[in-house]
């Protein structure tokens, strides 16, 4: 079992149409509502490929609710954490005549001091039964910035891998805790290094104590930094269609790699291939089975450097 923490779960709504004129009226071809965040995006494509995800984070409220009914309806197992507050809402607006997306992300409810310990003892009996953890998403208001470097201690201390997908200080205060993997995308691993190129930024946070990066660069494909040597991994093609579960997919990839140990040339391939067959679905959380199916012997994985051993 793989275990994805939300701790500020979504209830994701998604607006198509035919073409967005910002500033004035837009008329709605089509809405779905789904139950969202990084993490519960995680454990949809584990699903779809046949492995077993329990999702768990924090829900409050009429959206909260929702999100579990949701959860229920796609046969997706939850430990949810109930709060007091109200679960936020993102809205994705998806432009079908330039292929592009709009989000509007609200910040998500105030978590109190003891709510987040309740949290840590929840996770530390779910922690157990697990193959590897997957941290991802932003932190709710009330949440310490250093959430994620304990949680990954925590998984350290049951024997469980962990892999993190944030940003900012979240991404910094984990990286202190050694994470078996972090992902961020190119503007996160810029504004965490500071470094324009993206190889030397993610060595960079190789040396602030991951044991793996794995940066997402958009339609470009991903790059790898790790003890082993680091590659470059690129689709045959960009792909046009809703990017915002692309990165998603991307670490449900990566983290079947690091439990099952797939050689890193093979795991990048097959995370470029996912994430590119999630941007032609038309909801995060989705992938394209035959687009998936079809880039995967396309990518093309190129060694960076040598291992660092050598």
């Amino acid at each position: 079992m793989i275990l994805t923490v939300t701790l500020n779960t979504a209830l994701d709504v998604t607006y198509r149409v035919d073409r967005l004129r910002p500033h004035g009226s837009n008329r709605v071809r089509a809405k779905a509502e789904r139950a969202g965040g990084k993490g519960v995006n995680v454990a949809r494509v584990l699903r779809a490929l046949g492995r077993e995800a329990v999702v768990t984070g924090f829900a409050g409220g009429t959206a909260g609710a929702a999100l579990r009914r949701e959860l229920a309806e796609a046969g997706l197992p939850e430990r949810l954490l109930p709060i007091a507050g109200e679960t936020r809402r993102t809205v994705a607006v998806v432009d079908e005549s330039a292929g592009d997306t709009t989000l509007l992300l609200e910040p998500g409810p105030t978590v109190p001091a003891e709510d987040w310990e309740r949290m840590l003892h929840h996770l530390g009996r779910l922690l157990p039964g697990a193959a590897a953890v997957v941290l991802s998403g932003s932190l709710p208001p009330g949440v310490p910035e250093d959430a994620y470097g304990r949680l990954v201690r925590l998984a350290h201390d049951h024997g469980v891998p962990a892999v993190v997908d944030a940003d900012g200080a979240a991404l910094r205060a984990a990286l202190a805790a050694g994470p078996d993997l972090v992902k961020p995308n190119a503007d996160e691993l810029a504004a965490a290094t500071g470094l324009a190129d993206p190889a030397a930024a993610a060595a960079a946070l190789l040396d602030g104590g991951a044991a793996a990066v794995v940066a997402s660069l958009g339609p470009d494909g991903l790059i790898a930094s790790t003890p082993q040597g680091s590659w470059r991994a690129r689709p045959p093609r960009p792909l046009a269609g809703n990017p915002t579960g692309a990165g998603d997919a991307a670490v449900a990839a990566l983290t079947l790699g690091l439990v099952d140990a797939t050689p890193w040339p093979q795991r990048l391939a097959e995370a470029v291939a996912l994430s590119a067959a999630a941007v032609r679905a038309p909801l995060a959380g989705d992938f394209d089975p035959d687009v998936h199916r079809r880039l995967r012997p396309l990518v093309d994985v190129r060694p960076l450097h040598p291992p660092r051993s050598a």
